[in-house]
């Protein structure tokens, strides 16, 4: 059940991205890198195909720079201004409180992908793409942004720190995009055994991205993103139970 505290916090939490320049900040950002990656370093026009592949190839590396730095202030900034304890105070659990502010910022992550929408009806315009792996591409999208922004919660909740936090963020999801980099993979098969290899893959963010690129979600990918999201919201949970009885 959804509680008035948890209503409260999420959209507290949301409308403050359009008190500053921060949303209009970062959805420009998001939407130019967006349609520079797909039209120039995708080749679109000279691939000739209706589809969106080269827009979604780069989404993993957008999310690495761009969603530390949402995920960064959500906790870090509490801490470190003292309004940490003013929320505790209100009528609300920590896992409410910890959902909410999650919520709140893959909601508006979400928003950021609504706005790409005008790159698919440019597809649709100069062809027949299959918007059904459009679709699943989407989700996949919005999956693992959420958990890009899970482990930056986590690690927000661990320091009142937000410069510390962003590089830390972006150093993990860094690590996580590589493992399935396909240069590092190559090299990693040279000097491990292939069925090592094939686990530190299946660990990766875009092994699964791309298993769900391919416009079928299946359970396995699901449960991989939920997971991380889960996991490094019970680690953000740990990290802020912690600091209350400190």
């Amino acid at each position: 059940m959804i509680t008035r505290s948890f209503r409260a916090v999420f959209r507290r939490e949301l409308t403050s991205y359009f008190a500053t320049p921060v949303a209009i900040i970062f959805l420009t950002v998001f939407l130019i890198l967006s349609g520079f990656f797909t039209f120039k370093f995708g080749n679109f026009f000279e691939r000739g195909q209706a589809d969106l592949q080269p827009f979604f190839l780069w989404h993993p590396w957008l999310y690495l720079f761009i969603v530390p730095a949402i995920s960064m202030r959500l906790w870090a900034e509490e801490k470190k201004t003292g309004t940490i304890e003013l929320l505790f105070t209100l009528p609300i659990s920590l896992c409410e409180a910890l959902s909410a502010k999650f919520l709140a910022a893959w909601a508006f992550i979400g928003l950021a992908l609504v706005f790409t929408m005008p790159i698919v009806f440019t597809v649709n315009y100069l062809g027949s793409p299959d918007m059904g792996v459009i679709f699943a591409s989407y989700v996949g999208s919005f999956l693992m942004a959420g958990a890009f922004l899970a482990i930056g919660i986590a690690i927000s909740a661990m320091t009142n720190n937000q410069i510390i936090s962003f590089v830390v963020t972006t150093v993990l999801c860094l690590f996580l995009i590589l493992m399935g980099f396909e240069p590092v993979v190559l090299t990693l098969n040279e000097i491990l055994p292939v069925w090592l290899v094939d686990h530190i893959v299946n660990l990766s963010f875009p092994f699964h991205f791309e298993a769900i690129q391919r416009g079928v979600v299946e359970l396995g990918d699901l449960i991989y993103f939920s997971s991380v999201i889960l996991v490094s919201l019970y680690i953000g949970a740990i990290a802020l139970e912690s600091g209350k009885a400190d």
